[in-house]
């Protein structure tokens, strides 16, 4: 008739043995495998001690306690067997004083250092193969001692499908379940709410989209600058009657409070029951660099709407709190967070707003009876359940739990680390001039930040990105498709394009006009021959493995965009690759 599930108490005494098992392992995570007390600090020289001494005690205020008595232990602390003092500056002696005149500038980065220690360890790779990666709002890099502690989990147990009542299915159960309060713990969220995982955070906003109950007098409110998986919503919206409205974006992305505001009252919900009204809000742009206001979900829940939060940029780098901001829904992507699993993401979401969604179908999981002939369906009776399609990934969901310990240690240093580093880079590109003529390099689109950050725990007011043109000595636009192809055979990896959000795109390159004079069937190709050049920005994104040395590759790269002779190479290697009947441009070398 339906599906049959294991139940979802596990037996205390399996459950206490895999927690103590999956306990010691995870104590491997990065951190080596001694956890040292604060005595064993006392006798040490370096300056850096009292630096771990605080981060002791603040791993030990980590601590806590989870639905089902289980504990979400303190991240293990690194072993000083395993660290520097400080963070290692550059081998090359002229790195070295670019290095050391950063720490002059940024000498709160200093406090930082654990998070150099940890890409010295579980990032190694990055040197090995000599790699700059600077696309983490594409994907966050995985831990590696996260993979191995997995793969040995996973090489001592025998997990089974959790539509069953095995051993092997309730141990699943029992990780998923672990997961569940993992995923609550660490985004401090109420008990009314409840975690669905899903394949991504695209298929969470999917998953509103297609459940929410839209009407003809409903309305769906939404920013500009927003991703494509937000946009998608009102796709659901216009299929049932309702109307969708967006809150414009500046020329630096975002948008104007006061705008939004009234936008928001025009908008709002004269029949709640009758004719409900959804808010997606964007938490961080992934183009644009502007963080919005968190206030704005408490205005637009005052006034009577849901909201929907697209969280899957901010989290990665920002603490954020359910308990401070209790939207109705909230859509991350774990590889977004700690890089592994991918193919896993969540809604975390109020079981209130669960249950004025209404699926437009059924599936296996959801179920608990289905009529065949028939008509007659009984959803499961576990809220998530009834929104979990088909089985969920019981192999990774181990990982998640493992993963939001790694990210929790390292979490509170990243928003100090990582807006020194942007602060450094954009005043860098900025001082950048051609050689032939002292004219700029590149220009600046995204946000850039405006509050210098001195201490960990302090939260900035943009995100962790740049977004950028280049520009040839004569100030013509220098097309992406070719800063995309030198930086890949300079082994950097960075994004190029309008990177899933064509409004926010629109916004900060200026052409918002040519984005509302679209006709139906307009193709990418149509609208980069009418605004005649590649459309989109390059993109440097950084997060939890970033340092200095990618910093000075990257103003490395850009300093040989900007020196005739390197550039002219780069142009014959990027023009001999390219197939001259499927691209329109063309960029001769420029003139000395």
């Amino acid at each position: 008739m339906g599906n049959s599930s294991s139940s979802p108490v596990a037996a205390p005494a399996r459950r206490r043995h895999r927690r103590k098992w999956r306990s010691t392992i995870f104590r491997r995570l990065s951190f080596g495998c001694i956890r040292p007390s604060l005595e064993a600090y006392d006798e040490e020289p370096w300056p850096e001690v009292e630096h771990e001494k605080a981060f002791l005690r603040a791993s030990a205020a980590l601590d806590v306690k989870a639905p089902g008595d289980m504990l979400i232990a303190a991240p293990p602390v690194p072993s000083l067997a395993y660290y520097t003092v400080a963070p290692r500056p550059p081998a090359h002696s002229e790195d070295g004083a670019l290095y050391a005149e950063f720490i002059r500038e940024y000498p709160e980065y200093r406090l930082t250092w654990i998070v150099d220690s940890l890409r010295r360890t579980d990032f190694s790779r990055l040197e090995r193969t000599g790699e700059t990666y600077v696309d983490y709002m594409g994907g966050s890099l995985y831990p590696e001692s996260l993979v191995k502690v997995h793969a040995d989990f996973l090489n001592n147990v025998v997990l089974g499908n959790t539509h069953s009542i095995s051993n092997s299915s309730k141990l699943s159960v029992d990780c998923a379940n672990e997961a569940r309060s993992a995923v609550l713990s660490f985004f401090q969220a109420p008990p009314d709410y409840t975690v669905i995982f899903t394949a991504n955070a695209t298929a969470s906003l999917k998953l509103v989209g297609e459940s929410y109950p839209f009407a003809g007098g409903s309305a769906y409110v939404l920013a500009a600058d927003s991703h494509n998986s937000v946009n998608g919503i009102r796709e659901f919206a216009m299929f049932r009657g309702a109307r969708h409205a967006y809150i414009p974006s500046s020329s630096t992305g975002g948008f104007d409070l006061a705008v939004a505001k009234n936008l928001l009252l025009r908008y709002r919900p004269r029949n709640r029951d009758l004719a409900p009204c959804l808010f997606a809000l964007t938490a961080q742009s992934n183009i644009s660099n502007s963080k919005t206001p968190l206030g704005m979900a408490d205005y637009a829940a005052s006034l009577g709407y849901h909201v929907l939060l697209d969280a899957a940029a901010l989290v990665p780098t920002s603490p954020f709190s359910l308990a401070e901001h209790p939207v109705d829904a909230m859509a991350i992507s774990f590889y977004k967070m700690f890089g592994f699993p991918t193919g896993v993401g969540a809604l975390i979401v109020k079981k209130s707003f669960l249950a004025e969604l209404r699926r437009p179908w059924f599936s296996g999981g959801t179920v608990d009876v289905v009529q065949v002939p028939g008509n007659i369906v009984t959803l499961s009776a576990v809220p998530h359940e009834q929104f979990e399609d088909g089985t969920i990934n019981y192999l990774t969901l181990p990982a998640i739990t493992d993963g939001l310990r790694f990210l929790s240690a390292y979490l509170p240093f990243l928003p100090l680390r990582l807006s020194c580093l942007l602060r450094y880079l954009t005043s860098s590109l900025l001082r950048l001039r051609h050689d032939v003529n002292g004219k700029p390099v590149v220009q600046i689109l995204s946000r850039r930040p405006g509050r210098r950050l001195r201490s960990v725990g302090q939260e900035s007011d943009v995100g962790s990105l740049v977004s950028i043109l280049f520009l040839d000595p004569t100030g013509k636009i220098i097309p992406n498709s070719f800063i995309e192809h030198a930086a890949t055979r300079r082994n950097i990896s960075l994004r190029t394009g309008c990177v899933c959000n064509p409004g926010g795109a629109a916004a900060i390159l200026g052409i918002t006009g040519n984005m509302e004079q679209l006709m139906p069937g307009a193709t990418l190709h149509d609208m980069e021959h009418k605004v005649g050049r590649e459309l989109g920005v390059v993109r440097i994104s950084l997060g939890l493995a970033s340092n200095f040395d990618d910093i000075l590759n990257v103003i490395k790269f850009c300093s040989h965009v900007a020196n005739s002779q390197t550039r002219e190479v780069m142009i014959a290697e990027w023009l001999q690759s390219r197939d001259p009947r499927t691209t329109s441009y063309s960029m001769s070398p420029c003139p000395r």
